[in-house]
């Protein structure tokens, strides 16, 4: 039974149903990677999200997930060793998670702003040909990996980066690949 619930497909464009959604708040963005990760690999639709500017604790990070299953949800993480901070039901405009990404239609580039990371590509080649944002020390050698290649052959932020920025620049060029594949 409890598959049922999790797969499920009625589901708004963010995995998460439109009402009856919950946040969960953590100390740290590394918490709510570890945390992203261990309910994906589980199969769970949740997504990362800004938090609303009512229950912002030094985290520009949250998890969104279906309120229903916040025990199951918070048993899985115990088990990975994470405890979120709080967990806040969403009820009403002012605790709506907000939404990391920026899209930027430049006529001949499309940019997509992912937290503080910016991604950019030439919508006729497909070709990176920008990669800018962030403070993060790995920031240099990411734009130095990805520019200049089309997407499809771009290594994958995830794999080279190690900071928040990388995470960050990760959302974008995914969210770029999604926006491209319907060009």
């Amino acid at each position: 039974m409890l598959k049922f619930f999790k797969k499920n497909k009625s589901t708004h464009p963010g995995g998460v149903k439109n009402r009856d959604r919950g946040i969960l708040v953590f100390e740290n963005t590394s918490e709510v990677i570890r945390g992203e990760n261990v309910l994906k690999s589980k199969g769970w639709n949740i997504r990362v999200k800004g938090p609303p500017p009512e229950i912002r604790t030094g985290c520009d990070l949250v998890i969104e997930f279906p309120l229903i299953e916040e025990l199951n949800v918070l048993r899985l993480l115990e088990e990975a060793g994470l405890e979120p901070l709080k967990v806040v039901p969403v009820r009403g405009a002012l605790l709506e998670p907000v939404n990391l990404f920026q899209i930027k239609d430049f006529g001949e580039h499309l940019m997509i702003r992912a937290a503080n990371m910016k991604l950019t590509v030439n919508k006729k080649t497909m070709t990176i040909v920008n990669v800018s944002g962030g403070g993060c020390p790995d920031v240099p050698f990411l734009a130095q990996e990805m520019v200049g290649k089309p997407l499809s052959d771009a290594p994958v932020p995830r794999a080279i980066g190690h900071t928040l920025c990388g995470y960050a620049l990760q959302l974008a060029y995914e969210e770029m690949r999604r926006q491209c594949s319907q060009l």
